[in-house]
């Protein structure tokens, strides 16, 4: 498993090892022992997520989920290909409001982790794409929140508007929104990668 850091503090890629033949590939997307292994101890998952836009330009975010039932996210693409986004909102921190995007595809693999304390959205580049990913809490519709996907300055490369929920579209902007999250200093593991 590659982990590496991203520019944006906290958030991290992880890539991991596929073993192919002419069959097709076996990855272990996820491996605890394998990542303490590399320093990298995340919280417990307790919940697997999974969803397909059919549209291209489908946009999903930007959402939290606010304390007591924070969610850090493991976001991988099962299917298709996404630009996904990770926003910091931590009250206080040195890299609040600062984004970092990348592009998961079926087969690039590649993995985001989003640490509780982050806004997190994507948009599909292809139709029919899936979305996989692991949380570290149970959903919990009162803690449930999203901030405009428009507000902060993210390069979406979109190809006209997007496909939008209705609650996505009616989200406060980021300078009208109130952030249930306060930095508490570095995370723990990006000194140990």
């Amino acid at each position: 498993m590659q982990i590496q850091k991203t520019s944006l503090p906290g958030v991290l890629t992880l890539l991991p090892r596929r073993f192919g033949d002419d069959r097709g590939f076996f990855a272990e997307s996820w491996n605890r022992k394998t990542l303490r292994d590399a320093g990298l101890e995340l919280p417990e998952f307790v919940q697997d997520n999974h969803s397909m836009s059919g549209a291209v330009g489908t946009l999903r975010g930007l959402h939290f989920q606010a304390p007591p039932h924070a969610q850090g996210k493991l976001v991988r693409c099962g299917r298709g290909r996404l630009f996904d986004v990770a926003v910091d909102i931590r009250k206080g921190s040195p890299s609040y409001g600062q984004w970092f995007g990348a592009e998961l595809s079926f087969e690039n693999g590649l993995q985001l982790w989003i640490p509780a304390g982050f806004l997190h959205g994507f948009v599909t580049r292809v139709p029919d794409t899936e979305i996989i990913y692991k949380c570290t809490d149970h959903y919990a519709p009162e803690c449930d929140g999203s901030v405009a996907w428009d507000s902060i300055g993210i390069d979406w490369a979109l190809q006209g508007a997007p496909v939008l929920s209705g609650k996505d579209a009616a989200a406060p902007g980021l300078a009208d929104f109130d952030s249930p999250f306060t930095y508490d200093g570095p995370f723990e593991y990006e000194a140990r990668l």
